[in-house]
Parts: structure tokens; C-alpha cells; sequence
């Protein structure tokens, strides 16, 4: 039987609710029994589109931040929302080294960090309404395949 379960949260966008994310998302993983690698980066993806959100999204102003996960038998579906400020111009924000916030000292490679934990990333966005982040990774693919 294939493997379907799935999990909303909503928090406030406060950065100590990332950890909160993290811990939410690897307990909801648990049942596909995720190697300590593979559990290493999702935490990693949700850490960095979830600050994304509360960093960027909503200047850390007061807000919500939206969690869903999803498993479809092997593979962990991962949606972090906000209602915030949007993303000007995806294609830019999702290049290496590129930040809006250099004076926080951010590194631009949130979207690099994602992109390079996870299978699949998009990333949807429009000014003044937010953005969401959708990332997939299949559990327990071979590095052979």
C-alpha cells in the first residue's frame, strides 16, 4: 500500500520558529525512516525557505508562516508560504550570492542550499501577496540511479 500522510502548520514569522520547522518537519519524516543525510537536508531546505520567509518575506515584521508536507509513497512534498512582500524578480533571487540584505550579512545562497538539497525546487511569487517555496525529495533513492 503506498504511503500518503500529510500536514499543515502555521506559525508566526519569528526566527525562533524555524527551529520549530525543522523539528515539525523531521518528526513528520520519521515514517519513511530517512537516512541521517537525507534528514540533514530537508532540515537544511525548511531552515532556509522558512528564514527566507520571516527574513525577506515579511522583514521581520508580524506574519505567518505556512508549513505543508506532504509524503506520496517514497517522496516528501515540502510547501513553506507567507503572505509577505513577494520576490521582485525569482530568477535573480535564485542566483548564488545574490541577497537583498547584504547588511545582515547573508550569504545569497538560499535558494543554491535548497536547490542543491532537494530534487525539485519552484518557487511562485507576486509583490504584495508572498511567495512559496515548493520543494520534493525522493527518501531512500540510491545515488546510483
Amino acid at each position: 500500500m503506498e504511503k500518503q500522510n500529510e500536514m499543515r502548520l502555521e506559525f508566526d514569522s519569528r526566527s525562533v520558529n524555524e527551529g520549530f520547522a525543522r523539528v515539525a518537519v523531521a518528526a513528520f519524516l520519521a515514517e519513511l525512516n530517512p537516512t541521517l543525510d537525507e534528514l540533514a537536508d530537508i532540515k537544511t531546505a525548511v531552515s532556509e525557505a522558512v528564514t527566507n520567509a520571516i527574513i525577506h518575506g515579511y522583514e521581520n515584521e508580524a506574519g505567518k508562516v505556512s508549513l505543508l508536507c506532504r509524503i506520496d509513497g517514497e517522496e516528501i512534498e515540502i510547501v513553506v508560504s507567507d503572505t509577505g512582500k513577494g520576490i521582485a524578480d525569482v530568477e535573480q533571487a535564485k542566483a548564488p550570492f545574490f541577497t537583498t540584505k547584504p547588511e545582515l550579512e547573508r550569504s545569497g545562497m538560499g535558494f543554491a542550499f535548497m536547490e542543491a538539497f532537494m530534487d525539485d525546487v519552484q518557487v511562485e511569487s507576486e509583490l504584495e501577496k508572498g511567495t512559496a517555496v515548493y520543494m520534493k525529495k525522493r527518501i531512500g533513492r540510491k545515488d546510483d540511479c
